[in-house]
């Protein structure tokens, strides 16, 4: 089975990652206008009605600003748990809500069966309404899903540690963001329990849990104010090393860009 990964866009102003097995797609989040998800994806070969669904790990507004279009124009079904959909009909960037004929549940540690997909979300700790990240397996290959997270949970942990394929939040660099002009209550609510992961704390976690099936690393949802992408692939990659993994040889590792789309990765 052919399976194929893409980031359409990672970061403040719009996340939206697509997955498909043998033609047939899901996307992750949709912050970014439905033209844009076609137009990229038609880039890249992949006709849009190959999405079939769309996956929400939380209502912020950078996750959930096309799902009423793609609800409304495509007929496309919106999983999300009961307390994200609440949230999602109630956030002001929602010109267009959903109907009840596109809203579909999803129940944390739960595993939906999707078309190829069998799907798994898992609590995150985040200062949306709820929050989930997924685990989606297709063929025997785990793709995990934590793009927005103020720490690692036990249970967060649990659920990364399977992953053959990371998409990892890789947010800020501790010192550009305490240097930066953000006021004092942004930067307290980013370093928050419940608000992003910096580079380090990212680099530190893979370092100590690093599997021999891992075999691509993504750092997604870098701030634009507080990091580049350089500064977040060097943080991981030094930390690696430490232990002893090359990356670029003993394990895939990306840091992606937050307003154009990743290659496409066909596995």
């Amino acid at each position: 089975m052919k399976l194929k990964f893409m980031s359409l866009s990672s970061g403040s102003s719009g996340n939206c990652y697509y997955l498909s097995a043998d033609g047939e797609g899901i996307l992750i989040d949709a912050g970014i206008p439905a033209r844009q998800i076609r137009e990229y994806l038609g880039k890249v070969g992949i006709p849009f009605e190959s999405v079939r669904a769309v996956f929400v790990t939380h209502d912020h507004a950078d996750h959930i600003k096309s799902l009423g279009t793609l609800g409304k124009k495509y007929f496309l079904p919106v999983y999300a748990t009961q307390r994200t959909h609440a949230g999602i009909n109630n956030n002001y960037c929602m010109t267009e809500k959903l109907s009840a004929a596109c809203t579909r549940y999803v129940e944390k540690d739960v595993t939906l069966q999707f078309g190829s997909f069998k799907v798994t979300p898992f609590e995150v700790p985040h200062d949306g309404t709820d929050n989930v990240g997924y685990l989606i397996e297709v063929d025997g290959r785990r793709f995990c899903f934590v793009t927005d997270l103020g720490h690692i949970t036990d249970t967060v942990a649990s659920y990364v540690v399977q992953a053959d394929y990371l998409i990892m939040e890789a947010n800020y660099d501790e010192d550009m963001l305490r240097m930066g002009h953000y006021p004092q209550f942004l930067k307290e609510r980013i370093t928050s329990p419940l608000g992003h992961l910096s580079n380090k704390v990212t680099a530190r976690f893979l370092a100590e849990n690093m599997t021999e099936h891992l075999r691509h690393v993504w750092l997604c949802h870098l701030s634009g104010e507080n990091n580049h992408p350089e500064i977040a692939y060097k943080t991981v990659e030094y930390s690696l090393r430490g232990v002893g993994v090359i990356p670029g040889k003993d394990v895939g590792l990306t840091a992606l860009k937050r307003t154009t789309p990743s290659q496409l990765y066909e596995f």
